[in-house]
């Protein structure tokens, strides 16, 4: 197969932009006017979020399908295309809980089932394309322009249709949806055409090569390396998910932050993950310029990454902590632009190493093993609100001073984070003694320490 250049992946970019675009509609504007307009309890669009997640432990399922069919273009097709009618289905339900509460919420949960089963089978099928068709010097890159372009989807969605649903009216909230779910789909329709080729991906017929569903599953996680990084994905996400809900809550208790400079230290947040983004892919292209040289040849290594971002991460929390139990007078900004710089390191990271990761072991499996990481994803985002919140009630249930409540829950987050590194490095296995007895995993080690010929995630 021939290997994509920057041209293909941006154009894979454009598709998850397109993705995200839809995506950031039901998760963010949606909330808003249910919440807002609509005046209904902050826990029903929660809980319509939640699962929208948990439908995408369908994600192995998804991957198993495109497997078996050799091609991954008509899983993304066709996941944008149940992306798409779940975003209108959604908006629609939204629009008639203002007149009938019950048949909206059912319908809404319809709607928000299908947004989560789209994601999963064409973001599944994304990366497993990437992961197979990318060069291995660069994926970070990849990695990187990829879920930039994706953030620049939400940004972009974001800001007009927030401009184009002023003055709002239930029918300008369908008009906007349903136009922005047919500009997605038929800009993914444009993104790939001819993009994958007519090759079928299968190398051999044997009818091994084909099992049914689970017995493709149970193969995959009897291999020690995916099964090893399922947990790791699912506890590293699990730290990573958590603190969103509480950091701005955070700043106004114990800083005395209005809700504009709140939101504004999210922005903060948010640049120090670009950032951190951008770090790990200059330091894969450098790395890929000069592999010989003693030091620039070896920091594009995604091991080395996600290991060093996830205790920069804990440490980073440890600064919330301080800061937590300091008060006023801790520099809050410059630690959260911190805590954004090595969750940006740590992500990029570990999707380079998914992306290495999904072709390692039996062949054909890429696609479960990359929707079983992706389920392991989706479900540790699901409880991370909950398990960040519900820690954060507790603390205070427990600790009158909300500073050191605060504090608390910081520091048993970064203790995850750290558990996270520690998971990270074992995902290993012993070089073989000789090459007659090597095993699918016998480079495993060296597939999640990349160095200048090694892949990453995505």
């Amino acid at each position: 197969m021939t290997p994509f250049g920057w041209g293909s992946i941006a154009r894979l970019g454009l598709v998850q932009m397109a993705l995200g675009a839809i995506v950031v509609l039901t998760t963010s504007t949606l909330n808003r006017v249910m919440v807002v307009e609509l005046a209904l309890p902050a826990l029903l669009p929660g809980m319509l979020v939640a699962l929208h997640y948990l439908v995408q432990i369908a994600r192995p399922r998804m991957g198993h399908g495109s497997d078996v069919g050799g091609r991954r273009t008509p899983w993304i097709v066709g996941g944008m295309a149940v992306l798409g009618i779940g975003g209108v289905v959604a908006a629609a339900a939204t629009v008639w809980m203002a007149t009938d509460r019950p048949a909206g919420i059912a319908l809404a949960m319809l709607g928000f089932a299908l947004v989560g089963l789209g994601v999963s089978a064409s973001g599944t099928s994304l990366l497993v394309m990437l992961a197979k068709r990318v060069p291995e010097t660069r994926r970070a890159g990849a990695a990187t322009l990829v879920w930039m372009m994706m953030i620049a989807g939400f940004a972009l969605t974001a800001g007009l249709a927030g401009h184009l649903l002023e003055p709002y009216s239930p029918e300008r909230l369908l008009a906007v949806t349903a136009g922005v779910s047919l500009i997605a789909f038929a800009l993914t329709l444009v993104a790939l055409r001819g993009l994958e080729g007519t090759e079928v991906r299968y190398e051999t017929q044997h009818p091994d090569d084909k099992p049914g569903f689970r017995e493709a599953l149970a193969q995959v996680w009897s291999e020690p390396v995916a099964r090893r990084f399922t947990v790791f994905v699912f506890v590293s996400m699990l730290a990573y998910s958590a603190q969103d809900l509480i950091l701005e809550p955070f700043a106004g208790t114990v800083f005395g932050y209005t809700p504009g400079a709140s939101t504004q230290l999210s922005g903060v947040q948010h640049g120090g993950v670009l950032a951190g983004m951008l770090l790990v892919a200059f330091s894969g292209a450098l790395a890929a310029r000069f592999p010989w040289h003693p030091v620039l040849g070896r920091i594009g290594s995604l091991r080395g990454w996600t290991i060093g971002g996830c205790i920069a991460s804990a440490l980073a929390l440890l600064g919330l902590t301080l800061a937590g139990l300091q008060g006023e007078g801790s520099p809050l900004k410059a630690t959260v632009f911190a805590l954004g710089v090595a969750n940006g390191a740590f992500s990029i990271g570990a999707i380079g190493s998914m992306m290495r990761l999904a072709s390692e072991g039996r062949q054909s499996r890429e696609g479960v093993r990359m929707g079983l990481w992706g389920a392991a994803q989706a479900v540790a985002f699901g409880l991370g609100g909950l398990v960040g919140t519900g820690a954060s009630d507790l603390a205070h249930w427990l600790i009158a001073t909300p500073g050191s409540a605060y504090a608390t829950v910081f520091a048993l987050e970064g203790l995850v984070f750290l558990i996270s590194a520690a998971l990270a490095w074992r995902i290993s296995a012993p070089a073989p003694s000789s090459p007659a007895r090597a095993t699918p995993f016998s480079n495993a080690g060296d597939a999640f320490a990349v160095g200048t010929n090694h892949r990453q995630l995505s």
